[in-house]
C-alpha cells in the first residue's frame, strides 16, 4: 500500500496535484517532502498533529520528511487564516522558538543519519537581495492571481486589510519550495487546506524556473463532532510542551474526546492498524471508554514517551477510577491491561458531603477548603491569574459556582498551578 493510500485512509488528504503522477512518485522513488511550521511560539499544539503525523507516516514508509521552521517567513508573518496582521517577533525570539520546536519534533521524527531534516528558512530568506529577487523571482508572479488566492481574499475583504509585507509571503514560501527542491531534491509539498495557493504557487515557480515537477498536499481543518476547532479547550490551547500542558493534562485531553471522534482520532493520532481501528468503530458504553484510554494512552505515549504516558495513565484510574481494557480491544496497543487499580498516593482526595454540591461552593471556598490554596484571599489570586482548573477547564471567575452538574461519575478533578491535582469526591448520605 503506497503512503498515499494510508494518508486517504487515515483521513489526512483533503487535496492532491497531479494525484496520478504523485502516486507514481512514491511508488518509484523515496520521496523527499516537507512541511512549515510557524515559530510564533515556543511549543507546537495539538492543532499541529496532523502535519507532524503525516511526516512520520512519510518516514515510516521510507520516504524522508523535512521539517522547515519558519524562521525567516516569520518575520513577515503568514495572512492565511488570519483576520489581522500578526505582531512582529524579533529575530531572537523567532531563533528561540525555533530551537524549542526542534526538539519537539524530535519526539515524532527521527532526525538522526539523514533520516528527516530539520531546517530553518531563516539560512537563506534573511541573505536575499530585494532586487534580484525582484528580478528572478517576482516577475514569475501575477499580482491578479496571486489577490484572489484565498489567503490574500480573507485580508483583502477584512477590515485592516493586507499589508505590502504579508502580500509578500506568497512569494518567499515559494522561494522556500524552490529552495529545497533545487538543493535538497525535495518533490512535495504538504500543509493545511489554507496553503493550497501558496503551495500551487511553488509548484508553479519551480516548473518555470527550473523546468521540473513538483506536487502538492493538503490537510482538511480538523474539528470535533461538535464542530469546534481542533485541540482548542475552555482553558486555552493543549500544547506539546509538557511544561504548558502537563502529560496528564495531555491524557485527560484525549480521554475527553467526543464518542463520535474516538475512532477517526485513533486513525489520525495514533499508529495503531485500521483494521483493529475499523473493529472498533461499533463500540458503546464502557467499552467506548476503553479505547478512549488507549486513544490517550497512545497519544501520550506518542508526544511524551511511554514512562509519562504509563504514569499519566495510573494517575487518571486513581482520580477516576479503573477503565478495564479487554485484550481483544486494538490489541498493537501498549496500554498497561493487567491494571488492578490507579495510583491513589499520588493523587490527594478527600470527601465532600454531595448537598453542598447541591447548593453550590463557590470556587475560591472549594479550592482554599481542599488545601489547593493557603486561603480565600490566596485562592482568589490564583483563580484571577488563570491557574485553577476543574475537570481540566480553567475557572474563570473566582465566585464561580461548582455545583452539582460538574461532578463526572460523582467526583472533580482540581488543579492548582501545572502540576498540583486534588479529587474531590461526593459523599451521599447511605
Amino acid at each position: 500500500m503506497s503512503v498515499i493510500d494510508i494518508l486517504e485512509e487515515r483521513g489526512f488528504i483533503e487535496q492532491k496535484t497531479h494525484e496520478e503522477e504523485l502516486r507514481d512518485l512514491f511508488e518509484r522513488e523515496s520521496v523527499t517532502c516537507y512541511i512549515g511550521f510557524d515559530p510564533t511560539a515556543p511549543s507546537l499544539h495539538v492543532g499541529s498533529l496532523v502535519p507532524i503525523m503525516s511526516l512520520a507516516h512519510m518516514q515510516r514508509n521510507g520516504h524522508r520528511p523535512i521539517a522547515l521552521v519558519g524562521g525567516g517567513t516569520g518575520l513577515v508573518g503568514d495572512p492565511s487564516g488570519k483576520t489581522e496582521m500578526r505582531k512582529f517577533m524579533t529575530i531572537e525570539e523567532i531563533a528561540s522558538n525555533a530551537a524549542a520546536l526542534k526538539k519537539q519534533l524530535s519526539r515524532f521524527i527521527d532526525f538522526s543519519e539523514n533520516r528527516a531534516l530539520l531546517l530553518n528558512n531563516a539560512d537563506w530568506l534573511v541573505k536575499l537581495n530585494y532586487i534580484t529577487l525582484l528580478r528572478d523571482i517576482g516577475r514569475h508572479f501575477s499580482v491578479n492571481r496571486m489577490i484572489k488566492a484565498e489567503s490574500c481574499k480573507l485580508r483583502l475583504d477584512s477590515e485592516e486589510g493586507l499589508s505590502f509585507i504579508e502580500f509578500n509571503y506568497m512569494i518567499l514560501q515559494a522561494y522556500d519550495f524552490l529552495e529545497l527542491f533545487s538543493k535538497r531534491d525535495c518533490k512535495v509539498q504538504m500543509g493545511g487546506s489554507d496553503q493550497w495557493g501558496n503551495i500551487v504557487a511553488g509548484i508553479e515557480l519551480i516548473r518555470k524556473i527550473k523546468k521540473g515537477s513538483a506536487y502538492g498536499i493538503t490537510f482538511p481543518l480538523i474539528t470535533t463532532s461538535s464542530g469546534e476547532k481542533m485541540g482548542k479547550t475552555a482553558g486555552g490551547a493543549v500544547w506539546l510542551d509538557p511544561d504548558r500542558t502537563s502529560p496528564y493534562e495531555y491524557f485527560q485531553f484525549w480521554i475527553n474526546t467526543d464518542d463520535d471522534d474516538v475512532t477517526r482520532f485513533l486513525a489520525l493520532f495514533t499508529f495503531l492498524p485500521m483494521n483493529e481501528i475499523r473493529a472498533a468503530e461499533s463500540l458503546t458504553g464502557a467499552a467506548l471508554n476503553a479505547a478512549k484510554s488507549i486513544l490517550a494512552f497512545e497519544a501520550t505515549c506518542i508526544a511524551h514517551g511511554e514512562a509519562l504516558a504509563v504514569d499519566a495513565y495510573h494517575a487518571s484510574l486513581g482520580l477516576f477510577g479503573e477503565r478495564k481494557i479487554p485484550k481483544n480491544m486494538l490489541p498493537s496497543s501498549k496500554i498497561p491491561r493487567q491494571v488492578t487499580g490507579g495510583d491513589s498516593q499520588s493523587v490527594p482526595s478527600a470527601e465532600v458531603e454531595f448537598a453542598q454540591f447541591q447548593i453550590g461552593i463557590p470556587a475560591f471556598k472549594l479550592w482554599h477548603k481542599v488545601g489547593l490554596a493557603n486561603s480565600g484571599g490566596a485562592a482568589r489570586r490564583l483563580i484571577e491569574q488563570g491557574g485553577a482548573y476543574l475537570n481540566g477547564e480553567r475557572v474563570t471567575a473566582f465566585d464561580q459556582m461548582v455545583g452539582e452538574k460538574d461532578l463526572e461519575d460523582g467526583a472533580l478533578m482540581l488543579r492548582s498551578g501545572k502540576k498540583k491535582f486534588f479529587k474531590v469526591i461526593a459523599k451521599k448520605e447511605k
